[in-house]
């Protein structure tokens, strides 16, 4: 018992220390932070208010949402108080019976709330509602409802475009949790399966790589974050991929490839990651989404392929297993990338 515990603390504790940092991760999210930014860089994020609107996560913009029209609500509902107050309609200085207030049935700051918000949703004034007598009541009326229809169009807007963003389309599009190397096609290969979990497809989709890794170029210069492009097919191309079952794309490694000159045993070793993008237009809404996923030294298995998954019964086509259902190929041993090429 006492084993297994000190493992779990091993695990818990040390085994994240141990763990390698990423650019992006698994699911698709950049892990960068912007240190060292101004006071003046931050008010870009103000100018751009619908991106930024639309980034925060649902809390925020609910909150943002209540009180935008709470907040109009009341200040307009302090308005409509201070034009009876001016006019002394209010029951406080007892106005004459022939006297005609600028809106009906104003008696106090709750009243004059209510009538905030009954002309900013729309929903009638019952028997509160303004009179021809005041010029400033006519304005403020039609510049309320000017601005509530702004409001409501800016946040039910947010709203929606929140919910139909193709973000969460791209939530259902997985990649396989090790990516592979074997041969396929009498070529030496780096493999990674994906699959789309919807039956609706993904119009004009294709699929490419970026290497990242520190570099030193010849004249000395450091570069932390060197981008090299990866390309990627499948056995029909690697533009406007047929993706209705899962897919096996592969990475040819040849002289030109940044994975030829690697080994079973330094593999692992290797300081670099492997960012994958899927980009392609949802059907349904004709939205260009973008999937993400990384791969780092430790998640590239060597000497493995991909398990088939897919079987056809009686004209029907059925997913059995996993994306992680690997079998390993003996051939490979420990031989480099470069022996294997030639």
């Amino acid at each position: 018992m006492f084993k297994h515990l000190r493992k779990w603390f091993v695990t818990c504790f040390f085994g994240r220390s141990r763990r390698r940092a990423r650019l992006v991760s698994k699911d698709g999210r950049c892990n960068i932070e912007f240190g060292n930014v101004e006071a003046q860089s931050r008010l870009i994020f103000f100018v751009d208010i619908w991106t930024t609107v639309l980034d925060l996560k649902w809390r925020y913009k609910m909150t943002i949402f209540i009180t935008a029209f709470l907040g109009s609500w009341f200040f307009f509902g302090l308005l409509w108080y201070v034009v009876a107050y001016i006019h002394k309609d209010l029951p406080e200085f007892h106005p004459p019976a022939n006297h005609t207030p600028c809106v009906e049935h104003i008696n106090g700051l709750t009243s004059a709330f209510l009538f905030s918000l009954e002309t900013q949703v729309t929903i009638g004034y019952g028997f509160r509602c303004v009179t021809e007598q005041c010029g400033t009541a006519i304005f403020l009326l039609i510049f309320q409802s000017i601005l509530g229809v702004i409001i409501n169009s800016f946040m039910c807007g947010a709203i929606l475009a929140k919910i139909s963003r193709p973000k969460k389309r791209a939530k259902t599009i997985t990649f396989s949790k090790n990516a592979v190397i074997s041969k396929r096609g009498g070529k030496l290969c780096l493999l990674i399966r994906v699959a789309n979990l919807r039956k609706s497809l993904l119009i004009g989709s294709h699929i490419y790589g970026k290497l990242l890794r520190t570099t030193i170029t010849p004249e000395g210069e450091t570069i932390i974050l060197d981008q090299i492009n990866i390309n990627f097919v499948v056995d029909a191309g690697n533009e406007n991929l047929f993706f209705i079952s899962p897919l096996t794309i592969y990475h040819v490694i040849d002289h030109t490839s940044p994975f030829f000159h690697m080994a079973a045993e330094t593999l692992p070793q290797q300081d670099f990651e492997l960012v994958v993008f899927l980009d392609g237009t949802v059907e349904s809404t004709s939205a260009t989404c973008q999937v993400r996923t990384s791969y780092v030294p430790e998640e590239v298995l060597w000497g493995y392929r991909f398990a088939p998954i897919v079987s056809k019964t009686n004209w029907i086509y059925i997913l059995l297993g996993s994306l992680a259902c690997l079998s390993p190929c003996n051939y490979f041993a420990s031989l480099s990338l470069s022996h294997l090429v030639l």
